[in-house]
């Protein structure tokens, strides 16, 4: 660019461009500069040729070194399962229950499900299996439904309360601010939190007591201990999944609760299932 006109008989000419005064020299390219420029439109083409390049309706060009990253993973992976397929078909036709804590199998089953529990069950449960809330805790021994290994492979499979599975978990605590008064509420609060020996207003709770006999008795027992064949949970034990505050209970009481899970069955294959049951049950908190 330049806006002053000059005698210098090596002065490029102009485009015939000008702005306000200014003029566009027709400066060409460096030598350099275009020969990189050639070289590289010659190696792409190049490539183009060698390797999977252009996208057809269902895929790409194949290249005449049909090679590509994806075809080595999908190698790997094949190479994998071959040579774990022993080790699968046993995990499927195993009984769980028999596999024994040193046995190769279980140390296979432990290392492959704690891959598909950090694909698949930590967003909820957490990396470490510790939950939070509403989310159930994997580690210690408190079970809705049970914590052997038959019980925690059904309800991998088929999931809780969900609408994809006919044989899902389901339990239905109804929301009692359509059945009970709001100080009745705050009395049976008040008796399932004294049930954990904390500090509690023992008329209030005593109260409650009678409320709760004559409502939630029926699905958790007359000690509040809750019962697995209904999934109803034991109030009894401090565990608690959505909090074990007055204010959380009360909420729980008045408003009731519906988690869900889905059925990992659909999801996962049959070893996958059955690998991740193994492993929850091996993090400590299994029956």
């Amino acid at each position: 660019m330049s806006n002053k006109p000059t005698d210098d008989a090596k002065t490029p000419e102009t485009t015939g461009h000008e702005w306000d005064g200014i003029q566009e020299l027709n400066n060409p390219l460096p030598r350099w500069w275009l020969w990189t420029l050639y070289a590289t439109i010659i190696w792409g083409i190049g490539y183009t040729i060698a390797y999977p390049a252009w996208p057809l309706i269902s895929g790409t060009t194949r290249g005449v070194l049909n090679h590509s990253t994806r075809m080595e993973v999908a190698q790997d992976i094949e190479a994998h399962q071959n040579l774990n397929a022993g080790l699968v078909a046993q995990l499927n036709a195993a009984d769980l229950s028999q596999i024994a804590p040193d046995a190769d199998l279980h140390r296979y089953g432990v290392a492959r499900g704690r891959s598909v529990f950090a694909a698949q069950c930590s967003q909820c449960h957490g990396s470490g299996a510790a939950g939070s809330p509403g989310y159930p805790n994997l580690l210690d021994n408190d079970w809705l439904w049970g914590g052997d290994l038959a019980a925690i492979s059904y309800s991998v499979r088929h999931g809780i309360r969900n609408d994809t599975d006919e044989e899902a978990r389901y339990s239905d605590m109804p929301a009692f601010k359509d059945i009970l008064a709001d100080d009745e509420i705050g009395a049976v609060a008040e008796y399932v939190f004294s049930l954990t020996d904390a500090d509690h207003d023992s008329t209030l709770a005593e109260a409650g007591a009678t409320l709760f006999a004559d409502n939630c008795a029926a699905c958790h027992g007359e000690d509040a201990r809750g019962d697995r064949d209904l999934g109803a949970p034991n109030l009894a034990d401090a565990i608690w999944l959505y909090g074990g505050s007055r204010a959380a209970l009360t909420q729980t009481i008045s408003q009731s609760r519906f988690g869900v899970m889905p059925a990992w069955g659909q999801r996962l294959s049959e070893e996958d299932v059955r690998a991740v049951s193994i492993y929850v049950h091996a993090l400590g908190g299994g029956e």
